[in-house]
């Protein structure tokens, strides 16, 4: 019979926040694949699993070739737990070659519950919660970070603590008043959530600062959104008397301003598109 790939999510900080089905996962495995041993073999000592199943490296460079090799495990009955540095595998992290192959070749996959950073710093932001997306890492061309500003979601994002006060400064050259929040080191010993405009948050973090942080960003107003859609419709309408089909136009068109294309075909024709 076939193993099982089991996605177990790591502290982000405090060890205490490891849960017990992640750890008996752990315990249980016949391989821990992770980003890097010596880090998770660390994790593995300080949570008191002695001796630690065998680890296998799985990081951004060898990804491709060893999702093969550890689904091959599977295959043959062998449990694999799949883990990050920290959080959730797979999220801007490894794991989703790994994942992906194991479902194109119908082995099973369980995740479990646990640590991430994405939900945490968007609830400790204090902005709206009901409409929210996860960007990745901040974008760094100044286009695509008015496209992340056009958003009429709260925006979270990852941000190197190298670049955090130069993201910062050109965001609020864009939106100055924009309000949003800059979450250093949650869970840890100098957890630190600064809230304020963009403006107040790139006065504040000039130059590079320590830690690991995460970046929630409001949503445009609804001005802010109409004076968008108003611009991306006269695109649209300037690429369709240039020739272009209406609806590959408007897919065009949102994909560099961050509008939909159902909204855009609607504006424009005043129809609503086939399905």
């Amino acid at each position: 019979m076939p193993g099982t790939l089991i996605v177990c999510p790591t502290p982000i900080g405090n060890l205490d926040d490891i849960t017990i089905r992640v750890r008996d996962a752990l315990v249980a495995a016949d391989y821990i694949a992770c980003e890097d041993t010596r880090r998770t073999g660390g994790l593995l000592d300080k949570l008191g699993i002695r001796p630690p199943p065998p680890l296998v490296s799985n990081h951004e460079g060898n990804e491709a070739a060893r999702a093969t090799e550890l689904a091959q495990r599977i295959e043959r009955g062998e449990t694999v737990a799949l883990v990050s540095d920290a959080g959730m595998p797979a999220i801007s992290d490894p794991g989703y070659r790994l994942i992906r192959r194991c479902i194109e070749r119908n082995l099973e996959v369980t995740v479990l519950p646990g640590p991430s950073v994405v939900p945490v710093a968007l609830v400790a932001s204090g902005l709206p919660t009901d409409r929210w997306r996860f960007e990745g890492f901040l974008p760094k061309r100044p286009g695509e970070m008015e496209r992340v500003l056009r958003s009429t979601e709260t925006v979270v994002a990852f941000e190197s603590p190298r670049r955090v006060g130069d993201s910062l400064a050109a965001l609020a050259s864009i939106a100055a008043d924009r309000p949003a929040a800059v979450c250093r080191e949650l869970s840890k010993m100098h957890e630190e959530v600064s809230r304020g405009s963009l403006g107040e948050l790139a006065r504040r973090f000039r130059g590079e600062v320590k830690g690991e942080i995460v970046l929630v960003i409001g949503p445009a107003s609804s001005e802010e959104h109409d004076k968008d859609v108003g611009f991306a419709v006269d695109a649209l309408r300037h690429l369709v008397q240039s020739g272009a089909r209406p609806r590959a136009a408007a897919s065009v068109v949102a994909a560099l301003t961050g509008t939909r294309a159902n909204d855009l075909y609607r504006a424009l024709t005043g129809r609503e598109p086939r399905r």
